[in-house]
């Protein structure tokens, strides 16, 4: 049933979104609690396809501390990922008493999609982009220099990378949504290409870490294939209105 639009003042949206933070940090915090205890385990499967490309070296830890810090971010990422669906619909829940019920019908094939290609976006780094990845790195050292595997720095960049992997797998939804409330129509969008693959390309090379060519151009391909998907997917979806718009142009 759809909720009917709600006038709210700047106090409602204010405590509207006190109240989604709220559940969202109580979701991060009582995850990483309860994953506190199986960080190890976490940490071996989710590093699993860096190791590989370790040669046999093994992660180190070089103080005292780290080892309850490591446990800790392994616990932290682990929510994210995991909670995910959670923190996905309380976002969009915020905005939802703002749409009009013909608007509402996107919510809920919207909110499926995002989850989705967060966790494809986050799979594909972590199955294809990581072992390329490090493996490049780590053979960018030569023979006077000897790698010693930090375990918190090399899970930090990962970690870092599958989030950043799993947020621009997004964009479908993105640009899907400049064309549905008309904000920029597809017209636009399809002659103007250049310039979308230029900001693609600018956005890979910002939302990577590393910095390095085989993340970068592993999330730029990605965005590129996600990008013309998403316009052959709304030029079904929204044939009517891209149909219409062409005969008020002409």
């Amino acid at each position: 049933m759809p909720i009917k639009p709600k006038r709210m003042g700047w106090l409602d949206h204010l405590d509207e979104l006190r109240r989604r933070l709220a559940v969202i940090a109580g979701v991060i915090l009582l995850g990483s609690i309860a994953l506190y205890a199986v960080a190890p385990e976490l940490y071996d499967f989710f590093m699993q396809p860096i190791i590989q490309v370790l040669d046999g070296r093994q992660f180190i830890t070089t103080t005292p501390f780290e080892n309850f810090t490591l446990r800790f971010k392994i616990a932290f990422y682990a929510t994210l990922v995991l909670g995910s669906p959670v923190i996905i619909w309380q976002v969009m829940a915020f905005f939802l008493p703002a749409l009009k019920p013909n608007e509402q019908k996107w919510v809920l094939p919207t909110f499926a999609a995002m989850v989705v290609l967060f966790l494809g976006g986050a799979y594909f780094c972590h199955s294809v982009v990581l072992p390329a990845a490090f493996e490049w790195m780590i053979g960018q050292a030569w023979s006077s220099v000897d790698v010693l595997p930090s375990a918190n720095l090399y899970f930090q960049g990962a970690s870092l990378l599958v989030i950043a992997f799993g947020v621009g797998f997004q964009l479908p939804v993105v640009v899907f949504y400049l064309m549905l409330f008309n904000i920029v129509p597809y017209a636009t969008l399809r002659s103007n290409w250049r310039i979308a693959y230029v900001v693609m390309m600018i956005v890979a090379s910002v939302a990577t870490p590393d910095w390095s060519p085989v993340t970068m151009g592993a999330l730029f391909g990605a965005l590129l294939v996600l990008y013309e998907a998403s316009m052959l997917l709304a030029r079904v979806v929204l044939a009517k209105r891209i149909a219409a718009a062409k005969e008020i142009e002409y």
